[in-house]
Order: C-alpha cells, then sequence, then structure tokens
C-alpha cells in the first residue's frame, strides 16, 4: 500500500516491526491521549488504522508539551523514528511499534465529538444520523462501506467478464401508476408537469435490449416514496441487468453464477447449487415466497387427520398446519402461553395455539386432550414425523392468513433455537409466481411483478378467461429468508403486451399515453429478453451479518425518510415556488 503525499509517508495502520529505526510522517486524528508524567501517548488514527504515538518530556519537551493542547479528534501531523513498543498489544496490526514523535503540528483542532468514536459507541441511532460524518469514522460504519465497495467492484469484475456494458438510464423519467408511489419532481420549462424519479430502470432497459446491447448492467439509484422499515429507504440501490436471445434458465444460470462469485470473492465460500421451489410449494411448505431454509420446519397439513372430533376450530377451518419443533417437548406451561400471546398479536393474526408435547417418557399431551384419544393424538404425531422431546404446534383458519401467522412462529421458534446463524447461508430460486392478483377494493387485476413481465408460455391462453391461474415466467433469489433479487422473462411481444395492458384495466388510449414509447419500440424488432434486479444495500447488509441496511449506506434516510444530518426534507422558498408554478395552500 502506497499511500505517500507530501504531508504523509504512511498510514497508521502500515507500519511493522521490520520499520524499526524509519523515519516517518503520519497524519490522523487524535483517538485518545495518555499523561504518564515523563511519557505522554496518544493513539493516532485514521481510515486505516491506529499507531501509538510516544513523546518524551526530557528529549522532546517542547514536542511533548503540545500534546497537552490536543483534545480528541483534533486532526495532527507527525514526523518521528519507528521504535519498538516495550508494552506491546496484540489486539492491534501496528501492536509491536510506536513512533518516537519529534515534531508536531495541529492542522485542526476539534471540538468535543457527541458521542465516543469507538466501535462500542455510547450514541444512539439518531444522535450518530445527525453527526454521520463522525459515525462514518468508528470501525463497524468504515468496515461496512468498504464491504459495500468490494461488493460493488466484484459485481462489476463479474459481469464485465460476462460482456456486460454498463449503461447510465436517465433518473428524470416519465411517472407510471404500477407499482409504488412516485417521487415527483415538478419542471419549471414546463408549467404544470411533472417528472418522476425512477424506481427502476425497467422500461429504458428493455429499450436497451431492442437496440441491440445484449447484456446491459447498471448500479443505480431508484427511488420509491413508501413507508420505511430496516431493510427499505426512500432511496436505494439496484444491481440492474438485462439480456437478449435468453430464456429462463440462462438468467437463472448466469446470476447464481454471479452470487456465487461474490460469496467465494468476498467471504471465501464455496456455495453449491441453489434449488428451484415454486412459489405454490413456498407457500404450502413455508407460507413465504421468502422462505429461510438453513432450517427444516416445514408445514405440515393435517385438516383430515384432525377433523370429525367435534373440536370445531378444526372442524370449520380452511386449513389446519404446523411444525414440528425438535428438542422442545419439555416447554412448560409459561413457554407455551408465550408463543400463543406471539401468535394472537394483531401483526400475526392467529386467534389461538394448538400443541402436542411428545414427551421425554413417550407420552403425549395435548392443549386439546378431551377432544382427542391418545390412538389420535399418536397419528399426529406420526403425520409430523415427530419423536420424544419434540412439540408440534398447530394453527388453524383461512388459508392464506394460517400460513402467514404460522410462517411468523417458524421463524420465532427458528429464532429460539439459534437455527437463524447469520453466518450460514441457504440459497434458492423461487419460481412460477402468479401474473396477476386480484385487488378487491380496486375491484381490477394487478400485476404481481410489474406489467412486463410475460406469462408462463403454457397459461399464455387463460389470460382473458382465468387470470388468476397464470404464472408469470418470472423468479426471486431468496437468501436466508430475504428476497436479494428478482426478475421475469420480459414480453417482447406488442400483441401481448397490449393484451396485457387491457388485462390490467388500461384502455388502448391510457396504455398509449402511459407506455407508447415501448410499444412503438416492439415494432421495430424487439429481440426476446429478460433479466434481473438485485438489492445491493441488502446483499451488503446480508453478507455484513446484519439485519438492517443503514449502516451499509454512506448516508441514510431515518424512519421517517428524513435526512437529520442535513435535515432534508425542507420548505423551499415562495419565490422558488412561484417559478415552478406551485401553489402553497
Amino acid at each position: 500500500m502506497n499511500l505517500a503525499t507530501r504531508l504523509r509517508t504512511h498510514s497508521c495502520g502500515e507500519l511493522r516491526i521490520q520499520d524499526v529505526g524509519k523515519k516517518v510522517e503520519l497524519c490522523g486524528w487524535v483517538q485518545k491521549s495518555r499523561d504518564l508524567g515523563g511519557m505522554t501517548f496518544v493513539d493516532l488514527r485514521d481510515r486505516f488504522g491506529i499507531t501509538q504515538l510516544a513523546f518524551n518530556t526530557e528529549t522532546h519537551k517542547e514536542q511533548a508539551g503540545k500534546t497537552k493542547e490536543l483534545g480528541r479528534e483534533f486532526v495532527i501531523r507527525i514526523q518521528g523514528k519507528v521504535a519498538e513498543r516495550s508494552n506491546k498489544n496484540p489486539k492491534i496490526p501496528t501492536g509491536e511499534i510506536e513512533i518516537v514523535v519529534e515534531k508536531i503540528q495541529i492542522l485542526n483542532p476539534a471540538l468535543t465529538p457527541p458521542f465516543t468514536i469507538e466501535d462500542q459507541t455510547d450514541g444512539g441511532e439518531e444522535l450518530r444520523m445527525k453527526y454521520r460524518y463522525l459515525d462514518i469514522r468508528r470501525n463497524p460504519v468504515r468496515e461496512a462501506l468498504e464491504l459495500r465497495h468490494r461488493l460493488g467492484i466484484e459485481v462489476r469484475r463479474y459481469l464485465d467478464s460476462q460482456q456486460f456494458l454498463e449503461i447510465e438510464t436517465p433518473v428524470l423519467i416519465k411517472s407510471t401508476p404500477e407499482g409504488a408511489r412516485d417521487f415527483v419532481v415538478p419542471s419549471r420549462m414546463n408549467p404544470g408537469e411533472f417528472y418522476a424519479l425512477p424506481q427502476s430502470p425497467q422500461t429504458f432497459k428493455q429499450l436497451l435490449m431492442v437496440a441491440g446491447i445484449d447484456r446491459y448492467f447498471q448500479i443505480v439509484k431508484c427511488f420509491r416514496d413508501e413507508d420505511l422499515r430496516a431493510d427499505r429507504q426512500p432511496e436505494f440501490t439496484q444491481i440492474d441487468c438485462e439480456m437478449c436471445f435468453v430464456e429462463r434458465p440462462d438468467i437463472l444460470r448466469m446470476f447464481e453464477g454471479m452470487v456465487r462469485h461474490l460469496f467465494k470473492a468476498v467471504k471465501n465460500i464455496e456455495l453449491p447449487a441453489f434449488p428451484h421451489l415454486s412459489y405454490a410449494d413456498a407457500m404450502k411448505l413455508y407460507g413465504s415466497d421468502k422462505p429461510d431454509t438453513r432450517f427444516d420446519m416445514k408445514f405440515v397439513e393435517l385438516k383430515d387427520v384432525v377433523s370429525g372430533k367435534n373440536f370445531k376450530v378444526f372442524d370449520q377451518a380452511e386449513l389446519v398446519a404446523g411444525i414440528c419443533a425438535k428438542g422442545c417437548g419439555e416447554y412448560s406451561r409459561k413457554q407455551l402461553d408465550e408463543l400463543t400471546e406471539f401468535v394472537k398479536r394483531p401483526q400475526i393474526g392467529a386467534t389461538g395455539l394448538v400443541y402436542l408435547r411428545c414427551q421425554q417418557d413417550g407420552s403425549l399431551k395435548s392443549s386439546v386432550d378431551k377432544f382427542y384419544s391418545a390412538e389420535d393424538l399418536k397419528k399426529w404425531a406420526d403425520h409430523f414425523g415427530a419423536q420424544a422431546g419434540d412439540l408440534i404446534l398447530i394453527l388453524a383458519g383461512e388459508t392464506n392468513k394460517t400460513r402467514k401467522a404460522l410462517s411468523e412462529l417458524r421463524l420465532e421458534m427458528a429464532s429460539r433455537l439459534n437455527l437463524r446463524d447469520p453466518n450460514t447461508f441457504s440459497c434458492l430460486w423461487v419460481i412460477d409466481f402468479p401474473l396477476l392478483e386480484y385487488n378487491e377494493e380496486a375491484r381490477r387485476w394487478f400485476a404481481m411483478h410489474h406489467p412486463f413481465t410475460s406469462a408462463n408460455p403454457e397459461d399464455l391462453h387463460l389470460l382473458e378467461s382465468d387470470p388468476g391461474s397464470v404464472r408469470a415466467n418470472a423468479y426471486d433469489m431468496v437468501i436466508n429468508g430475504v428476497e436479494v433479487g428478482g426478475g421475469s422473462i420480459r414480453i417482447h411481444d406488442r400483441n401481448v403486451q397490449s393484451r396485457l395492458f387491457e388485462r390490467l384495466g388500461f384502455t388502448e388510449e391510457e396504455a398509449k399515453e402511459q407506455f407508447g414509447f415501448l410499444l412503438n419500440a416492439f415494432e421495430y424488432g424487439a429481440p426476446p429478453h429478460g433479466g434481473v434486479a438485485f438489492g445491493f444495500d441488502r446483499l451488503c447488509s446480508l453478507f455484513g451479518g446484519a439485519d438492517s441496511i443503514r449502516d451499509y449506506i454512506a448516508f441514510p434516510k431515518n424512519n421517517t425518510g428524513r435526512d437529520v444530518m442535513i435535515n432534508a426534507p425542507s420548505r423551499i422558498s415562495g419565490e422558488q415556488l412561484k417559478e415552478l408554478c406551485i401553489k402553497t395552500v
């Protein structure tokens, strides 16, 4: 590493025992200082590490005296000689040496920071977001941004090796009615008209395929005006890709290869081939279209096994299903009550929980013993493949709600059993999603992905007669229960695209107004094409073993979409509003 400039010869993380005797110059921030009378020690920090500085009050009295002026986070430059430390610190790479300082220069003083610039800081999240430029000085945040950088480099390296071109697409585009809410930008030169910030470069990358680019990618900013949570930000980054002359297996092979390359290059992990799971099976076995498959605990349906015993909860339910939690058969009544309260939370939505404990002595104990005999309960246990020491947890009700609640219970049990190790990675493709979903409130069909997704060729004939049965030629990549990417084979035939727009409730005029440019392009020789987009922020947090994406973004927004550091969004002046032809209420 060569970081030499006119102000420094080395970084603060570079010098080692073999450098003893060298004359060096270092720059950085004061981490802390310790005055021991005859000697003063200062820890100097930069992005690359920490080096201990030693000031001898006898031999360099003037320079040692300047240390009394130093406060935390002062920016300084020093000149001195590398020496072997008498009290070595094996916890840092530079721990065998120190710099005996001959000259010190204060480049800039600093106010006392509002929180400690250390790995385990005393600053709360909101305070650290307000002073994000200080927070980034801490090792965990800096390392997260370094990981993001490394992933970006490897993405580009892989895609370049596969003949992809990186091409930028517009940021000021046309608003469309599908998907999440757009962020809109008023046009001063076109009063009363607005641009939208892109939710994705979807139509532009399809146009690039029509243009013959063949293989495109972009690490691109996207924007969605939606409610926030740990893995969402109003602006986020996608690895956006498109290929032409492909079918679904080509896309899956190419981008499975990319992710396997990232794991090998960044984490030195060799991943096995990714299994494929249909959307229908994902919902039936896990109650989720992004199942966490680091552990088993698949759903077992038992409506036929439990019906007809005068237990109305089961008899009247559309679905009765459960999971088997290995080794939990001795759960106490208190623990079982906690699980019952968990599933009854409003965000989970179950009305109750039935359990069956398979105790170590071979006996079976259930919360519905008065309705079911020992022989009945034995059938339950056999149906689950349960053994002594296991716990069966059962929910019942309407199919979709029950599966959703059971999915949350499955994840809760896995967390309790420490089965969700962030350093273990289980990847799969989920395929064959429904193309459309019906919205009862709007009383029309909506595209489950977006309106450019093609139907499974076997199902296209059902588009008008049975739209709910049409499967999309789409796919999602799921890692550890997180959807990290998704895409589809696109529609490239104008007539088919028009049929889908009609099914989605667009009039011919509306379709032409919103997407006429794309439909026109399809008239000039559109090739078969498809693509995928990965959530880059999510990938970074997954590689870093974190739940939140915020520390992997240099300057993130908070839960209300605000940047508390620069105080945005903010009001603009009346003069600006007047120029934009916007009237205030």
